[in-house]
């Protein structure tokens, strides 16, 4: 009975987040009367910017939407309490470390980009496996995806995926976070694949904009889905070894690069001194690492982008008008709202790749195929 009334709570939490951040036709026409009150502000929006308004009202709707092959409520029947399950488990987790919220949607990032969202990244086991990759220094989460998934064998054995838990734990840890929440399509199946040379393709930091586009695009992701899911390090740190090549002899100049704000730089250094070992933790969006909000794309814009693919949205027309987009002051406002932008494109890459049906398995354990 407790656990009925848990998710009936769920279910009521869900509605209300879905009534909060509903765009509807009222909203859109108070949207126009400000507009048409305020004729410098409309000089600013293009016919471009004005199409996207309009595809934007519909956002609300459009995160709820589903692939063919993953729907939402996928266990509804077969596992009722999974997602509750799930939401407990992350929510254990963060309360007692709350940068672990950054490490599952990274963790999420990271499995889908490889070779679908299948799970693969969970696997251990040698440095043959995908976890054991370069590209995957640093990742966390596993262990909050092992608990989730104990304790659903043990409600529903054999029921629920791995790659399904990792997508729900990805949704709850921003939605904690103060972050937006959606309906995540599941269904997923676990592969039985995992291999580190299949990672040697993942997004770098150091990747210039042209081939992060490439990357993106491979994937079925657009250049706003590029620009939206970096919004992601919002929430989170990275080690001073992925970015102190900028601070000391960036393309071996002996200097540092010149995309820094100069009054950002000398904090950076002080974090990650030359001769440091490069395993220092830095805030990602400094002020603000632990709200899942829009300073990530202010600070971006001031020049205080901490890894260079970050800042390197600046130099490129179309990703920094993103950039500026969400993190400028009518953000928010005549349907300019990342949180709904990054609730839909999470959806869209948790559809990378999947395996449903007959495909692939469900794993006992998280760490290794059956």
């Amino acid at each position: 009975k407790e656990r009925e009334r848990e998710r009936e709570r769920e279910r009521e939490r869900e509605r209300e987040r879905e009534r909060e951040s509903h765009i509807g036709p009222q909203d859109f026409l108070k949207c126009l009367f400000y507009v048409s009150h305020m004729g410098s502000l409309f000089i600013m929006f293009e016919p471009l910017k004005l199409v996207i308004l309009l595809a934007l009202l519909h956002l609300g709707t459009l995160q709820h939407t589903t692939s063919a092959q993953t729907q939402v409520g996928f266990y509804d029947t077969s596992c009722p309490n999974a997602e509750a399950i799930v939401r407990s488990t992350v929510t254990t987790h963060i309360q007692s470390d709350v940068t672990i919220a950054a490490g599952l949607v990274r963790l999420f990032f990271h499995d889908c980009f490889v070779q679908g969202c299948d799970g693969s990244v969970l696997i251990s086991g040698g440095n043959a496996v995908e976890r054991a990759a370069p590209a995957n220094a640093g990742v966390r989460g596993f262990e909050v995806v092992e608990d989730a998934k104990a304790q659903l064998e043990a409600t529903c054995p054999g029921v629920v995926s791995c790659a399904d838990i990792l997508a729900l734990a990805a949704k709850d840890a921003v939605d904690l976070s103060e972050g937006p929440s959606w309906h995540v399509p599941l269904g997923r199946r676990d592969g039985r694949v995992s291999l580190a040379s299949n990672a040697a393709n993942m997004p770098s930091p150091s990747d210039s904009i042209a081939t992060l586009k490439q990357k993106f695009a491979a994937k079925g992701l657009s250049v706003q889905d590029l620009v939206v899911l970096s919004g992601a390090h919002t929430i989170g740190q990275t080690d001073c070894r992925f970015f102190s090549y900028r601070l000391y002899n960036y393309s071996l100049s002996n200097q540092f690069d010149p995309s820094i704000d100069s009054s950002f730089l000398g904090q950076l250094q002080q974090l990650c001194p030359p001769q440091g070992n490069g395993l220092a933790k830095v805030a990602l969006d400094t002020g603000s690492q632990t709200s899942f909000d829009t300073s990530f794309f202010k600070n971006v814009n001031k020049g205080f982008g901490v890894l260079e693919s970050d800042q390197r949205l600046m130099s490129d027309p179309t990703t920094s008008s993103y950039v500026k987009r969400y993190g400028g002051l009518v953000s928010g406002l005549l349907g300019v709202r990342f949180d709904l932008a990054f609730a839909n494109s999470m959806v869209k890459m948790g559809n990378i790749g999947v395996l449903t049906g007959s495909k692939g398995e469900i794993r006992r354990a998280c760490s290794s195929v059956n």
